[in-house]
């Protein structure tokens, strides 16, 4: 079979695959990544690191994307959650510890190295000098405001960011140092990027002038301390986002939701001068589909994109019970779709 022009016929590792991918040339093969919540298993950091690992291992994924607890970030200032058997792997808060805007004082800066954090930089370690450096691996890092509704709850937190913006904005920046400060110390760990999760960029939530005001200084902030990082995803959780809006942050790829909320792959590639991740629909798709129809929907994005600046995956995390068979066909997905 003739190779493409600026496709490298030779096999590339994981690294090479995603650098070529980076630089706007065709690699090898299509990189490709799935990642999910190991509950149980990400309230202790070994734990976490091992089934992390093994499951990127099993299906021989392009990159490895570290998926703790999702209020990980926040136990130290006083959340608590329980895993209910969530189909997604994620837990149930059962308290907030931000109820009155008097309680947003008690949000002060945290040592990154200790607490709930210390342990996550663990997880890393462990990760780095088992997979590194062939491997890239990124920590998720949630944007500070959605740590904020971590905090107090997602309806709550609405409220407050309207009625008392000064008291919210305070812990904000309490929270955006402790993350800066918490990604100087992942890029320390040896960490290849994080996957910086925005959820209220969207306009069923916020305004325009609202984002602007309560996540974008923020987001800026903790981005920069990310740049010594090569490989750093943003992620637009839900419908309706401000693609446009974040298309300008200083990051090498986004994910989104592509299949349900615009923009489609080929109009992202428009918009974002980098890569591209998605291409899959993680419950219609990955959880109720088949392999050929996995396989199909690859071929699609694959072509929207002409191979080039994407990563196959989904929009967020794939859920838990996600069958086997079709964990491996959106890997096989890209080999096949090379024939």
């Amino acid at each position: 079979m003739k190779t493409p022009a600026n496709r490298s016929s030779a096999l590339s590792t994981h690294r090479q695959r995603l650098e070529a991918v980076l630089a706007g040339k065709r690699p090898d093969r299509t990189p490709v990544a799935l990642w999910r919540h190991f509950p149980v298993d990400d309230q202790d950091p070994f734990r976490l690191a091992r089934a992390t690992g093994a499951f990127a291992n099993q299906y021989d994924f392009d990159l490895i994307k570290v998926t703790p607890g999702s209020s990980y970030s926040v136990h130290d200032w006083g959340t608590r959650d329980d895993w209910r058997g969530d189909p997604e792997g994620t837990r149930d808060i059962s308290t907030y510890p931000v109820r009155h805007p008097e309680d947003w004082e008690n949000i002060r800066p945290l040592d990154p190295t200790a607490g709930s954090l210390g342990a996550q930089l663990e997880c890393l370690k462990v990760m780095v000098e088992h997979y590194g450096p062939d491997k890239p691996i990124l920590q998720t890092i949630f944007n500070p405001l959605s740590q904020a509704k971590h905090l107090i709850g997602k309806e709550l937190l609405l409220v407050h960011l309207r009625k008392y913006p000064e008291a919210l904005q305070k812990a904000l920046e309490a929270i955006t140092q402790t993350t800066v400060d918490f990604v100087r110390a992942c890029h320390a760990a040896g960490v290849d990027g994080v996957f910086y999760a925005v959820q209220h960029a969207q306009y069923g939530l916020l305004s325009e002038d609202e984002f602007e005001q309560f996540c974008r200084p923020y987001d800026l902030e903790i981005l920069a301390a990310a740049k010594p990082m090569w490989l750093n995803m943003l992620h637009l959780h839900g419908e309706n986002v401000m693609f446009d809006q974040l298309a300008s942050y200083p990051v090498q790829i986004i994910n989104w939701h592509d299949r349900s909320t615009e923009p489609n792959l080929a109009d992202g590639l428009k918009r974002f001068p980098g890569v591209v991740c998605g291409g899959l629909r993680r419950i219609e798709s990955m959880l109720l589909g088949t392999p050929e129809s996995i396989h199909a929907e690859a071929l699609d994005a694959i072509q929207q994109t002409s191979g080039q600046r994407f990563i196959l995956g989904t929009g967020c995390v794939v859920p838990i019970t996600v069958p086997h068979g079709n964990l491996l066909a959106a890997r096989t997905a890209v080999e096949k779709a090379g024939e």
